[in-house]
């Protein structure tokens, strides 16, 4: 089976299918499944825009709304997570995951699903402890504060991922705290100088991210954000081995994008039935509290029996497989259409996968929990204000090859370097 993998994907989806198509033709293969670690920017119209938290001047269309309007349709099947510059009232509509377009899946908060033989896990946002313990209680139209807490990961969801076994591929926005050690933290250093301060404090990544990683041990683990490709190699008490890859944006000579050959069969998007049941389990404990309030399952609570995946197999009748059941909510994008307020729209795509969970509770306040007990520090070096540095006012650092002694061969072979892209704004904003 032959996947790619993107870093922030910033809206450039024919681009990248081009690159794709180009390497399908050239090299003689096919590719199987397009991952994308965040910064999709699932963009249907100009209202959407509204619910992106970036600068004004970076609120971009780009091409996302040709595949939603059906005027293009994605020629590989296309998974992504959310990072942190987002079209969130579309994402909140499929907080469970769904279709944005035909044949490209959001993974949902959090999600797990499989292609073929491969089990791949997500996990979309970034940490922010402030936030951890909410309740999802961001709605449309967003304020200057919901507009960035809504994709901030909340511990349900790493709750959720935590209780999974047996996972191929985890993909994140964040990198797992602490990860650099395992990989050339040196050339990191030399390459991005302005991480020392939170490398040195150990700040550098998510808490909970990590957790997760260490929790479950996947044999891949991609992720985005930092705008850099960072491999590491992750050893496991068990003996077990994870290969982290970090990859860069979307932009000229940069290493946005990664062509993997990994054992197993390629095969139709299926739902996993230990997720289902992870889910049906645990919806009663989520909130729209818009105070520390999760009510977090026991290691026990989270634990499925085969009886529990049998009987959830029997219920469906054995057929996971995920439905083509996308429907436009929101109306696409017209050129001349007026600018109207952010809406969010219910999505049926939701409201048929709950029916099919038999889930139906509504969400309500928990009990209170401390944070300081379940949250670490977040890193400093996104700040999430509009005034933190960007790639453009950042240091020049000379291209250099890792040179330490950890092996970080694995991904060391890039496909390609993307300078075949040109994309319209090469002034990117922060990284909040």
């Amino acid at each position: 089976m032959r996947i790619a993998v993107v870093g922030c994907g910033h809206g450039e989806l024919e681009k990248m299918y081009g690159v794709l198509g180009r390497l399908e033709a050239t090299g003689g293969f096919q590719i199987d499944a397009l991952l994308i670690c965040g910064d999709f920017q699932a963009v249907r119209n100009q209202q959407d825009l509204l619910s992106m938290a970036v600068p004004e001047k970076f609120r971009q269309m780009c091409d996302f709304h040709k595949y939603y309007s059906g005027e293009l349709k994605a020629p590989i099947l296309t998974i992504l997570v959310g990072g942190n510059h987002e079209a969130s009232a579309y994402m909140d509509e499929l907080r469970y995951g769904g279709w944005l377009a035909p044949n490209i899946y959001y993974l949902g908060t959090a999600g797990c699903v499989r292609v073929g033989d491969l089990r791949l896990a997500g996990l979309s946002g970034i940490y922010k402890g402030h936030d951890y313990l909410k309740g999802r209680f961001e709605k449309a139209p967003y304020d200057k504060q919901t507009i960035r807490s809504t994709y901030h990961i909340r511990a349900l969801d790493v709750c959720r991922l935590m209780a999974l076994k047996n996972v191929d591929v985890v993909m994140s926005h964040d990198w797992p705290q602490g990860i650099c050690e395992f990989g050339d933290e040196e050339w990191l250093r030399r390459k991005k100088p302005f991480f020392v301060g939170d490398l040195d404090s150990g700040r550098l990544g998510s808490p909970p991210t990590r957790e997760v990683l260490d929790a479950i041990r996947p044999r891949y683990w991609f992720a985005a954000h930092l705008h850099v490709k960072f491999a590491a190699l992750v050893p496991h008490a068990d003996g077990s081995e994870t290969r982290f890859l970090a990859l860069d944006k979307c932009l000229p000579n940069r290493d946005f994008l990664q062509v993997l050959e990994l054992a197993g069969e390629a095969g139709p998007l299926r739902y996993d039935a230990q997720w289902l049941c992870i889910l049906r389990k645990t919806r009663h404990q989520e909130s729209n509290s818009q105070v520390n309030s999760y009510e977090l399952p026991t290691e026990g609570q989270l634990l499925v029996s085969e009886n529990e995946i049998d009987a959830l197999l029997e219920e469906w009748e054995s057929d996971l497989r995920v439905p083509e059941n996308f429907e436009q909510t929101a109306p696409p994008f017209q050129t001349n259409a007026p600018h109207g307020p952010v809406i969010m729209y219910e999505n049926p795509q939701t409201i048929a996968f709950l029916k099919k969970l038999n889930s139906t509770e509504t969400c309500g306040p928990r009990s209170i929990i401390e944070i300081e007990d379940f949250v670490g520090k977040p890193s400093e070096i996104c700040p999430e204000t509009e005034g933190s540095v960007d790639d453009a006012q950042q240091l020049p650092v000379a291209m250099e090859p890792p040179s330490s002694g950890r092996d970080t061969r694995l991904f060391a072979e890039q496909t390609p370097r993307g300078k075949m892209i040109k994309r319209r704004n090469a002034s990117m904003y922060n990284n909040d």
